[in-house]
């Protein structure tokens, strides 16, 4: 009989997937203005174990009231730096030795899948409506889109954002194992 599992098999759970996991994961928001969809990012982030977010302004600050309300405390898991520039959030990132990987549809964009994230990246999302500014893509490594089968043609930025996380981790796991 199938069960849900109890708090302690839950943690056992997780703990298995966080052994393999061995890349470092980033996020860059370039100007995501909405609160509640920062907030989901950020509990995303947090479920995904992202070790930096740089947020460049006009981005919803994670201090914010309705950023809080959908985070539902998991800013305690993460750090964070507020710049005003892309050009400064890249510049960091970079020196930190993340590769930045822009989630956008674009011109030269390839699909996330079909991208090397099995190395220390970080993931750029942009604005609501225009996404990624032009400054973000032209500092980015790499550009790659999910690839959608329906009549929509795009996805909310914390859905989108959730996605290119959980493939960033799966190519992380999918790697042979060593010896």
């Amino acid at each position: 009989m199938t069960r849900n599992l109890s708090s302690t098999e839950l943690k056992r759970l997780h703990r298995t997937w966080r052994e393999p996991t061995t890349n470092r994961l980033a996020l860059l928001l370039d100007g995501v203005q909405t609160p509640f969809n920062v907030g989901a990012i950020l509990r995303t982030a947090a479920a995904y174990r992202v070790d930096h977010l740089w947020l460049v302004d006009p981005t919803a600050s994670p201090t914010d009231a309705k950023t809080q309300k959908t985070a539902l405390g998991s800013q305690k898991y993460l750090s964070w730096t507020i710049l005003p520039s892309v050009t400064e959030a890249a510049a960091q990132l970079h020196d930190a030795g993340y590769a930045l990987v822009g989630v956008e549809l674009a011109d030269g964009a390839e699909p996330l899948f079909a991208l090397d994230l099995d190395r220390d990246v970080c993931l750029a999302v942009g604005h609501e409506d225009r996404g990624l500014s032009s400054t973000c893509l032209e500092a980015c490594d790499a550009i790659g889109f999910l690839p959608l089968l329906g009549k929509i043609g795009s996805l909310n930025v914390a859905t989108a954002a959730s996605m290119a996380m959980y493939e960033a981790r799966r190519q992380d796991w999918q790697r042979p194992p060593a010896g």
